[in-house]
């Protein structure tokens, strides 16, 4: 069989949360499945990196598509041409964006809806695009499938899908998040935080991820007596900084205690994540919630929202917080450093992180292409 995937998000060393799942997905699959033709589909030179395998044959198409015009003109022309070219018997994309008339069976991978739900998190245009042609996509498609069942309920009912149409896929964890030893925590602390404590919070900076709450809430904590040292450090690149964002932190009195080393070398991450008392996640709208599950696998306690699909992920090894309470996170912050909770709920971690690996992921994603081919 001849399978070509969307590969354009893989990018050395600058996968986001899509291009990791579609890096540590196909890997597994070319290696799994030798007897197959893959056709990796770039829009620029690939590094080597993202050729796994000999039954790998990449593909750089035109043009580079990182603009709504050039998505449309990367789709519907160059891509839909090379299904033709190359004679594919099956096309994954696993970034929600396809070809509206693909004439190959399709799977299409859509993680969330965030953007139909909340103006002010995209670009304008961006916005407009994914809004008119991501329900195209959707009905357009052989199958889809997402990353939980939250999503896949939101897809069915948002897009007016048939919930069989809707394979779930949950995400996993990069292999380098783990627990460190204690000698590795000081060193991470050393160098990011000068010795102090800390609470981490990882994402790109977009309004849905709601770090304007909890900047406000990490004012209230420090506070407390016996918060005095404690820090906050925020991992990720600010796409988003005005309105409430900027307000929190203008208003900010312990502005000093919150640190912004920006994007973060993958090692370091892991390291960083291992040596934070906790992580907290207070985000309004997530269709998994990936720094959830590898906060479990670095052995750290984890504070997030009890909103979409975030307790699916957690389970019971999570403490959940309402987002829009400044109070509410605040509070489970400060109950959260005490160390016998934490490590309560560390325990919880090691058993529901069980549920989630990229093995299970790129499984249960072939078995999908294979339901469908068969449709």
């Amino acid at each position: 069989m001849r399978i070509a995937v969307n590969t354009r998000l893989l990018l050395h060393d600058r996968l986001d949360g899509i291009g990791w799942f579609t890096a540590e997905t196909a890997r597994r699959m070319v290696l799994a499945h030798p007897e197959h033709e893959f056709f990796f589909f770039f829009d620029r030179k690939p590094h080597p990196e993202f050729l796994f395998a000999d039954n790998v044959t990449p593909v750089v198409l035109c043009p580079q598509a990182r603009h709504p015009v050039l998505w449309y003109l990367y789709f519907e022309w160059s891509t839909q041409m090379a299904l033709k070219r190359y004679k594919i018997d099956l096309y994954l994309s696993p970034d929600g964006m396809m070809p509206l008339n693909p004439k190959v069976p399709t799977l299409n991978v859509i993680h969330d809806l965030n953007f139909e739900h909340a103006s002010g998190n995209l670009k304008a245009s961006h916005q407009r695009y994914m809004s008119h042609y991501f329900p195209l996509f959707a009905r357009n498609a052989t199958r889809l499938a997402t990353v939980s069942s939250y999503s896949k309920k939101d897809i069915a009912e948002t897009y007016g899908i048939p919930a069989e149409k809707i394979d779930v896929v949950y995400d996993g964890a990069h292999s380098n998040y783990r627990p460190h030893s204690d000698n590795e925590k000081e060193a991470i602390r050393q160098r990011f935080t000068d010795g102090h404590p800390f609470v981490i919070f990882i994402s790109t900076i977009l309004k849905r991820k709601n770090l304007a709450n909890l900047l406000l809430a990490f004012d209230k904590v420090k506070e407390d007596k016996g918060n005095e040292d404690l820090k906050l450090v925020v991992v990720g690149s600010r796409v988003w900084w005005q309105d409430e964002l900027e307000s929190a932190w203008n208003g900010m009195k312990h502005q000093s205690d919150v640190i912004f080393p920006g994007r973060v070398e993958p090692n370091d991450l892991s390291a960083l994540l291992s040596a934070a008392e906790m992580l907290v996640y207070p985000s309004y709208f997530e269709g998994f919630g990936i720094p959830i599950l590898e906060a479990m696998y670095a052995e750290t306690a984890v504070i997030a929202s009890r909103t979409t699909s975030m307790p699916e992920v957690g389970g019971d090894a999570v403490l959940y917080i309402d987002p829009s309470d400044i109070d509410d996170i605040a509070h489970a912050i400060s109950r959260l450093r005490d160390k016998t909770l934490r490590q309560e709920f560390i325990e919880k971690g090691r058993l529901q992180r069980q549920k989630f690996s990229w093995e299970i992921t790129a499984n249960l994603l072939w078995d999908s292409m294979m339901k469908t081919i068969k449709s």
